[in-house]
């Protein structure tokens, strides 16, 4: 697909000439996401943000799983790896660790980072090492039919849930901060201004970075208890998701008015590769 037959989707004015059209690999248009996904905005505004911060393509390497927002990782045009299930962060790590020089993003989905990749997640947080990791929150595991994630709210309905969600949601951000992370935030895709300034924040910490982004499944959590067409369901972030009660207990963290978002925790401590290096080579 040409770059003429893929339209801006948003007004550019005051975006610094960012052509998000750049970004993409066009051959593999159009998308497979959902109209109304949450993801596109997010992948919007993660581009839109290496876009401000003028890194170069050869430099960025972004790493993902499998999900929905797995595929994020195959359309943008960089150095980009599609990995298996949960893996992402430690096929990060890795990367990493042999390429100091690189950029490495991960993009990530709550059922992939907090599930069968919640381990990875923790001792990521705990090294600290220069990762930036964008987890798009949409309560679902959206590509394989539906089922309930670790964010999934309460008595929502899942195909793993016919009579609701008993289970108490993590909060994501809060097992970051604790497990070490030294920048941890969220933001929604309604405001994609703001969640790309967050991003920015993230990719330019020293340290290990995470990213929570309250994404929206339309077509199939969405339907499922019934929650609109896709406007609406964005627009009811605006007013079920604006808070400052950051810190309240995992089940009570998606209930509507009760997520802050924004930059939630910033520290400084010493990087995992840097501190890896100065050790010097390994004796024989």
């Amino acid at each position: 697909m040409s770059k003429e037959n893929i339209p801006l989707t948003n007004n550019e004015d005051g975006a610094d000439n960012f052509d998000i059209r750049d970004y993409l690999r066009l051959d593999l248009f159009p998308h497979f996401m959902c109209p109304g996904c949450g993801h596109g905005i997010a992948m919007r505004a993660l581009l839109w943000a290496i876009h401000e911060l003028g890194i170069d393509k050869n430099q960025l390497a972004v790493v993902s799983g499998i999900g929905c927002s797995g595929r994020i990782s195959a359309y943008i045009d960089a150095n980009t790896f599609h990995t298996t299930h949960g893996r992402p962060i430690a096929f990060a790590t890795g990367l990493k660790l042999a390429r100091p020089d690189l950029h490495v993003i991960v993009v990530t989905g709550d059922g992939d980072c907090l599930a069968i990749g919640g381990n990875h997640l923790i001792h990521a947080c705990r090294r600290n090492l220069d990762i930036t990791c964008v987890m798009l929150n949409n309560e679902t595991y959206g590509m394989t039919g539906g089922q309930v994630s670790p964010t999934t709210s309460d008595d929502r309905f899942t195909t793993t849930t016919p009579t609701g969600n008993i289970e108490p949601a993590f909060d994501p951000c809060a097992l970051a901060e604790g497990a070490g992370a030294t920048f941890v935030g969220r933001e929604l895709t309604l405001q994609c201004p703001s969640l790309k300034n967050l991003i920015r924040e993230g990719i330019s910490h020293p340290g290990f970075s995470f990213i929570e982004v309250l994404s929206d499944c339309t077509e199939i959590y969405g339907r499922k208890n019934d929650l609109g067409e896709s406007a609406e369901m964005i627009m009811k972030q605006k007013s079920a998701y604006r808070s400052e009660n950051y810190g309240l207990e995992p089940k009570e963290m998606f209930q509507p008015g009760t997520v802050s978002t924004g930059i939630l925790h910033k520290g400084d401590r010493v990087e995992y590769g840097e501190s890896l290096r100065s050790k010097g080579p390994a004796k024989t």
